[in-house]
């Protein structure tokens, strides 16, 4: 009987202690994400860039919209001006070169060069987030003159010396009058900052209100500003006609 009942409270004792199982708890989201690529950290800036402007974005935001946190985001870049200035090296600085070399071999008209810029401008930046960085800037610049130095350094003098490019060969082919570049370049120029400011403000708030197509867009305005530009022959209307 003695041993029946230790066996009866051995078999319950053994029912009702739990069996521990070893276990690792989850790491936290930013611990698994702690060696986050620079590439994650420039992609969160930009899309809080562009929606808050510069004043506006903190680190903070861009380092939890990275899944990081803010001591990971400083590893990479040291203040939020650094950051800012990687962004646009990433999103349109790098690009220079790759259109100095397409230009350097297009073998077609200068008139076909033109518009193949505006068409390749439009894919790789005008039609993509990285756009707003021109609205931004045009927005903040009084206020960041050192950022806008950077900007004009990196960014509008290497395209303006591309458009030159563009517009020099077709004076030097004879296809294009002879006119003043330093001028010339903003009538280039022109139709790309409308866009860029048109896609980042009615055109995000309001985007059906008009039948707007940023592509038909560019051709037309490719076609008139060419009329300009072009040689006159014997055979061409002037522009009074």
């Amino acid at each position: 009987m003695g041993g029946f009942a230790t066996l009866l409270t051995s078999q319950s004792v053994n029912k009702y202690v739990p069996t521990s199982a070893p276990t690792t708890p989850p790491a936290p989201k930013r611990e698994r994400r702690k060696e986050a690529r620079p590439g994650e950290l420039l992609e969160a800036a930009l899309a809080l860039f562009v929606e808050k402007g510069y004043a506006a974005t903190k680190v903070d935001e861009v380092a939890a919209r990275a899944g990081v946190s803010k001591g990971t985001l400083f590893l990479y870049f040291p203040s939020k001006e650094e950051l800012f200035k990687a962004v646009v090296r990433e999103s349109i600085v790098g690009r220079f070169g790759e259109w100095e070399q397409e230009l350097a071999q297009f073998q077609g008209s200068t008139a076909d060069m033109l518009r193949y810029s505006y068409i390749t401008w439009w894919e790789n930046i005008g039609s993509t987030r990285a756009s707003g960085i021109t609205k931004l800037m045009l927005s903040e610049a009084g206020n960041f003159p050192e950022l806008t130095l950077f900007y004009q350094r990196e960014v509008i003098e290497p395209g303006q010396q591309l458009i030159r490019r563009v517009l020099q060969r077709g004076i030097t082919r004879g296809e294009f009058r002879a006119i003043n570049l330093d001028y010339a370049v903003y009538a280039v120029l022109a139709p790309m900052i409308f866009l860029m400011l048109w896609k980042h403000s009615i055109g995000a708030c309001v985007p059906d209100a008009v039948a707007f197509d940023p592509q038909a867009y560019i051709h037309s305005q490719a076609d008139s500003l060419l009329y300009g530009l072009l040689a006159r022959t014997e055979s061409t209307p002037s522009p009074s006609a």
